[in-house]
């Protein structure tokens, strides 16, 4: 038994510790606590362990499945790929690979005269034409030449800004706003309409006319986005609806006494007066109108009003989860009207660049062209960011005018852009494709998102 006088007695099976013995093993725990959490000394003598340098960072962050990586490779892969197109759609090139064992030099120097000619036209088409600037040194052209090239990009690209950031805004709400076209027709009926038949001083009367435009879009957006929030409608469905309707609506009021051009038989409307249209920011020669300082600026103000405004978190909690906004206060219904709305003014303003500015300056069933329907391609290309956008925009504008000249010096059809625009979409949709072509590591920062309605 323990004897309950003793603190120091132990079990019945062992002796009583010493004082001395008690010391000595806490001495030897107290050592071994002392090595346990001494540092190595080995790394101590060697130093830290050197930081990698900055330019090793940017090289392994850039060859890493990123935002910028992938969508700059998916260009790269659009761009073979519409090589190939080109080089199997020439019966002369392609006549060439018949006898390629023979003497492959044949193929490959046609092939490379025919994709190189291509792309050279897309580029002096687009951006820069090196011989319109070498004339313009000697005399032999004007500075319009040199900023043509630019000023059809610009001049493209307006359009698509807007109707781009009105797909995009939706995404981020959580909505698929499949009605840009719809709404922009609607913004142009208003538009021109505005535009011919109101008889207001220059100022006043530009003014009206895009206002009007915004509102004809707003009306077509508040449709599903009334018809989501209230009957719990699915957006995609109305708005495809409502694009149909908007289309035929169009194709019925141009022949209309009062609208139709009384000089002509075919189906166009009267012009816009002059003191309606847009004004031209390089003179009368070359086509950028002020539409492009208006696309910039709805950038902007979408960007605003995604980030910094009280509006734009609603708008993100409901596209992000509408049943927990709708726990924390957050009006659903509400937020999904307002969504659309505001969607439907900037495809408003998208169609009345087409009448406004310098594309068209009359109504025709193809006036807005499928700018709505590219602006779901814009949209995912600039990943539903404001500034993504405009910079997708850019360049599926610069795609189209360069692709004219293409079509015209080299013989390659308009349609192989459209394919160029399809495949830079179908790369970026797929990232784990880029990925796995060129095999990227995984991102650092942050993985790829491909959820369409959260945003990207």
């Amino acid at each position: 038994m323990t004897n309950p006088s003793n603190p120091q007695s132990g079990s019945p099976d062992k002796e009583p510790a010493s004082e001395a013995q008690a010391a000595q093993n806490a001495l030897g725990n107290t050592e071994r606590a002392e090595v346990a959490t001494e540092p190595d000394r080995s790394v101590a003598e060697s130093g830290p362990e050197p930081k990698p340098s900055l330019g090793r960072l940017f090289l392994d962050n850039l060859w890493a499945a990123n935002t910028f990586t992938v969508t700059l490779l998916s260009l790269v892969l659009a761009i073979v790929v519409g090589a190939v197109l080109m080089i199997i759609s020439d019966p002369d090139v392609l006549s060439t690979y018949s006898y390629i064992t023979s003497r492959p030099s044949d193929a490959i120097n046609s092939s490379w005269t025919l994709v190189s000619e291509a792309y050279a036209n897309l580029f002096k088409g687009s951006i820069f034409d090196p011989e319109a600037f070498s004339g313009w040194l000697d005399g032999a052209n004007g500075w319009q030449a040199v900023l043509a090239p630019i000023s059809e990009t610009l001049t493209y690209a307006a359009p698509l800004v807007f109707t781009g950031l009105s797909v995009a805004l939706a995404f981020r709400g959580g909505l698929f706003n499949i009605g840009a076209q719809g709404q922009a027709i609607i913004g142009v009926i208003m538009a021109a309409l505005a535009g011919f038949l109101l008889p207001l001083p220059p100022g006043l009367h530009l003014l009206v006319a895009v206002l009007a435009g915004a509102l004809g879009g707003a009306i077509w957006g508040f449709i599903p986005g009334i018809l989501k929030a209230r009957a719990g409608a699915h957006e995609v469905i109305n708005t495809i609806m409502l694009n149909y309707v908007a289309t035929y609506f169009l194709t019925w009021l141009i022949v209309q006494n009062g609208v139709q051009d009384p000089s002509r038989a075919d189906a166009i409307s009267k012009a816009v007066d002059t003191s309606a249209q847009l004004p031209r920011l390089l003179g009368d020669n070359l086509r950028v109108h002020a539409g492009i300082l208006l696309a910039v600026l709805a950038t902007w103000a979408v960007a605003w009003l995604l980030n910094r405004s009280t509006l734009g978190f609603e708008l993100r909690a409901v596209g992000a989860n509408p049943d927990a906004a709708r726990t924390a206060g957050i009006s659903v219904t509400r937020t999904y009207i307002l969504i659309m709305v505001f969607a439907g003014i900037l495809a408003g303003l998208g169609g009345s660049n087409m009448v406004l500015g310098s594309t068209a300056s009359a109504l025709t069933p193809l006036v807005v062209a499928q700018i709505g329907f590219d602006g779901i391609l814009v949209a995912l290309l600039g990943r539903v960011k404001p500034w993504g956008v405009l910079l997708a925009a850019l360049l599926f504008g610069a795609l189209q005018a360069g692709g004219n000249r293409m079509q015209s010096y080299s013989g390659i059809s308009l349609e192989l852009v459209t394919v160029l625009q399809a495949l830079i979409v179908i790369f970026i949709a797929a990232p784990a494709l880029v990925k796995a072509i060129f095999q990227l590591r995984a991102a650092r920062a942050a993985r790829l998102q491909t959820s369409l309605a959260k945003g990207w």
